[in-house]
């Protein structure tokens, strides 16, 4: 069989826009029905996407309360919970869910990802995050978001930790620097080896983090350029950890605004874009630079200097990258990063969106995509009903599932290492 590109649908409540919720078709209370989430899964296991895939942040997205374009995308099930109930729902695709190193425990996030696997018969996966935004921690006791390096070597233990939980009778305690298991789980074996483990770290220490212990990376990229270095350079770490490298599925997201015409593709991104107040637009980006001034510029001027932040550097770097590179203004570049928060975004037909990813895939950058619909339902159920077809017939995409496991789907080895 030729290598065929993966699909993950990244759900989150009305849609990835962040003015999703205003648009006519959206379902606006999205984020607490458990019916909408059970459809949206429905179409992708439908369409044979290998996973659902579900992000979280616990605390609200923005500061400013008094932003219904915010506040609005803060309202949502906690994703675990979600994933239990989407288990019993769906009979083939993957099960995937974000939860922090920085906020939760190595045994107890262990036990309840294994549980989501046997309930799902080896269908889960964790997304691993260290958490960056300063409204997270606060609601955990913390005095302030604690420094990249130190978050990341946490997350390097408590990776460690789970995954050799996740080995089963083979756990023999450990005790290291931030925690301390004596016990193995009281669980078997998953299915699949062990559950899948993600992660969207794209600094120098997320790289190293991925490439030693992830089995898929989500990660955000612009050009092709930029794709094939992340690319190339993720995958050549993964030797100096005893890692082949197609150890590792490298997932970008991407945000296709599709229709049967150019015309039709344009108009419905040019609706969507109409629905953007600019202070919004300005504060979701502020939010994502993790800085709380960038209101009192010009509008229409360039982008300032920035200091360093601690919190994402990685989007940090790409959103000034692209903000030099296209010389965008700080509105053109807020009402650009409203769409998909740094990810691509491809406007047009079936065949120009699959033109595009075939051209990402086969061109050294990607094993496949994150797929993040503008606005929920109509824009998942346009790329499973018109993309995945074209996608099918090109034979980049599969027509039925290959097995039921999602390391069955994604193409990896039954997971039997100890870290």
């Amino acid at each position: 069989m030729t290598r065929q590109m993966k699909l993950g649908a990244f759900l989150w409540a009305t849609g990835h826009h962040i003015a999703a919720w205003r648009h006519p078709k959206a379902h606006v209370t999205a984020g607490i029905d458990i019916d909408h989430y059970i459809r949206l899964a429905r179409t992708a296991e439908a369409a044979k996407f290998d996973m659902v895939f579900c992000e979280d942040a616990a605390g609200l997205r923005e500061a400013n309360v008094g932003i219904a374009s915010q506040t609005s995308r803060s309202i949502g099930f906690e994703p675990i919970s979600l994933l239990s109930a989407l288990a019993v729902q769906t009979s083939r695709i993957g099960l995937v869910s974000t939860a922090s190193t920085s906020y939760n425990e190595p045994y107890g996030l262990a036990r309840t990802f294994l549980s989501i696997d046997h309930l799902s018969g080896g269908r889960a996966g964790w997304n691993l995050v260290t958490s960056a935004s300063p409204i997270e921690a606060a609601n955990f006791g913390a005095t302030g978001l604690k420094p990249h390096a130190d978050r990341y070597e946490r997350a390097r233990e408590f990776a460690e930790v789970v995954s050799g939980l996740w080995q089963g009778s083979g756990f023999h305690g450990h005790n290291g620097q931030s925690f301390s298991v004596r016990d193995p789980l009281d669980l078997p074996r998953s299915p699949q080896g062990a559950p899948v483990m993600v992660q969207a770290g794209a600094s120098d220490v997320g790289r190293d983090l991925a490439a030693r212990t992830a089995d898929v990376v989500f990660t955000a990229a612009q050009t092709l350029e930029e794709a094939k270095a992340f690319y190339d350079d993720l995958k050549g770490r993964m030797a100096g950890y005893g890692r082949e490298p197609d150890d590792i599925k490298i997932m970008p997201g991407v945000s296709p605004v599709v229709a049967d015409t150019e015309a039709e593709a344009r108009e419905k991104q040019e609706e969507l874009q109409a629905l953007i107040p600019d202070d919004v637009g300005v504060a979701l980006l502020s939010s994502y630079l993790s800085i709380s001034d960038l209101g009192s510029y010009p509008i229409d001027g360039p982008m300032p200097e920035l200091p360093e932040t601690e919190g994402m550097k990685s989007r940090q770097a790409l959103v000034i990258q692209q903000s030099r590179r296209d010389g965008l203004s700080i509105r053109q570049l807020a009402r650009h990063f409203a769409g998909a928060r740094g990810h691509w975004r491809i406007v047009g037909t079936p065949a120009r969106i699959a033109d595009e990813l075939q051209a990402r895939f086969e061109g050294g950058g990607a094993d496949g995509f994150n797929v993040m619909p503008s606005y929920f339902p109509g824009e998942l159920d346009a790329f499973a009903t018109l993309v995945v077809p074209e996608l099918q017939r090109r034979g980049l995409f599969r027509r039925e599932y290959e097995g039921s496991t999602l390391r069955d789907h994604l193409g990896l080895k039954r997971s039997d290492r100890k870290d």
